[in-house]
């Protein structure tokens, strides 16, 4: 059987100051919505510590609540490299997903493991929104040629991914499993 060769079009882009202007426009635009997200974060984190059962689960959520504090400032001196001043916008994604948290604490009987799976249901959804938005921030930094945020961002995406990672150990060690036998 015979294969086809198949051509691969580059194609080359043009950076013109508008479209510069426009993709600094957005980063500025996620910039300020993670940083709404992690300043309602870290508010939001002693609640699911207050909720859960597991000690493991309390300790990982602690540890990744004094991180995000650490992402409040490092977000800081990110529109400082930036030169922007630093300001909040909501950031709708993560209401919403820190009022799906509070709906399951809520829904879920407290002392059980099956709250602690929720709560790691929950952080992990928040974990997963950061990833993705530190991932295309750090990326569109270094597009931008905004060489120290790229790193701060970069900095910060490896944490989120380290929390995330955290979790599913908790979830995947016994608290999966003790919830299925309670």
């Amino acid at each position: 059987m015979a294969t086809k060769a198949h051509k691969t079009k580059t194609t080359t882009v043009s950076r013109t100051p508008e479209h510069e202007d426009a993709l600094k426009e957005l980063f500025f635009d996620e910039l300020k919505d993670i940083y709404w997200a992690e300043q309602h974060l870290a508010k939001a984190l002693p609640k699911m510590i207050k909720g859960a059962t597991s000690e493991d689960l309390k300790n990982t959520i602690e540890t990744h609540l004094e991180e995000t504090k650490n992402h409040v400032t490092r977000l800081e001196s990110i529109f400082e490299s930036v030169g922007e001043k630093a300001k909040a916008v909501k950031c709708e994604a993560m209401a919403g997903l820190l009022k799906e948290a509070e709906e399951l604490l809520t829904e879920t009987d407290k002392g059980t493991e099956v709250r602690d799976v929720a709560i790691i249901s929950a952080a992990q959804k928040v974990e997963h929104y950061e990833i993705a938005s530190y991932g295309t921030m750090r990326t569109l930094a270094g597009v931008l040629g905004f060489s120290e945020a790229q790193s701060l961002l970069d900095e910060t995406l490896a944490e989120e991914k380290n929390a995330d990672s955290l979790l599913t150990q908790v979830a995947e060690n016994y608290v999966n499993e003790a919830a299925a036998a309670e």
